[in-house]
């Protein structure tokens, strides 16, 4: 135990007095040092080689020391970091990975009504009949409606992922919401001909949330549901108070068959 520093003062004051006093086996004494010294300089070494190989970009590198001591600390702790590199240099790589993934899906989804504005614009330029002019002109509201929705979706977006969403917490009964929300959706349910099996325990279970950003994570898990489920199917919610937290989870079955990784 104890620094390098004060470890390699006392080698150079002690190093000479055991010559002196083991001077009649003095090849053995060179023998031993060497035999050190040689040690700790290929453990030198090999923290060296994977330093220049950890900043050449390989972030996988660990560097191996056998022996205990300052070089073997020095070693786990470069490894540490390494670790700490890996794993920022991971999450920077999803989180681009959903920005890409967001840009594609919401330019997709603001081009089918842009298209369908553009469409009906034209349509309405040489329309002379009063029934299609006001046809026409309620698909562009709705279509423009819908533009806007995506628009605001993105904006919101962008403030979550900058961590600037205004959060107003409150107290809610959960249930409450969830079956207030399946009311409103009431239409889609019917269309698709599903039916949704609640499994929740009978008192009330109130959670400290945002009721229109919970609802909004709701909507987006129902609007899946809706996309993918198979008509006539079964969609299960459940509900689960466990001690400080409220587990919710959808379960669906799927219109087609998934042959792709979770």
């Amino acid at each position: 135990s104890g620094g390098l520093g004060i470890k390699t003062v006392l080698i150079v004051i002690g190093y000479p007095i055991l010559i002196a006093l083991t001077f009649f086996i003095f090849p053995v004494t060179i023998g031993l040092a060497a035999r050190f010294t040689l040690r700790r300089v290929k453990s030198f070494q090999t923290i060296q080689v994977g330093v220049e190989k950890i900043k050449a970009g390989d972030f996988h590198h660990r560097i191996e020391v056998k022996e205990e001591g300052e070089f073997r600390k020095l070693a786990d702790h470069i490894n540490s970091i390494t670790d700490g590199l890996n794993k920022a240099v991971a999450n920077e790589l999803k989180s681009e990975r959903l920005k890409t993934e967001l840009i594609t899906n919401v330019s997709h989804d603001i081009r089918t009504p842009l298209t369908s504005i553009i469409t009906y614009i034209d349509l309405l330029k040489n329309e002379k009949d009063p029934a299609k002019l006001k046809e026409y002109i309620g698909v562009l509201d709705q279509k423009s409606k819908r533009l806007k929705t995506l628009t605001d979706d993105l904006f919101e977006a962008s403030k979550a992922s900058s961590g600037n969403i205004p959060v107003q917490l409150e107290k809610i009964d959960i249930v409450s919401l969830i079956n207030q929300g399946l009311g409103e959706v009431s239409d889609k349910i019917e269309a698709l001909e599903l039916v949704f099996r609640m499994n929740c325990p009978e008192e009330k279970i109130y959670v400290t949330a945002d009721g229109k950003l919970i609802w909004r994570s709701i909507e987006n898990l129902l609007s899946n549901i809706f996309k993918y489920a198979l008509r006539g199917s079964r969609v299960y919610i459940s509900i689960e108070e466990l001690g400080n937290e409220c587990l919710i989870t959808f379960k669906n079955i799927s219109a087609y068959e998934l042959n792709i990784s979770a």
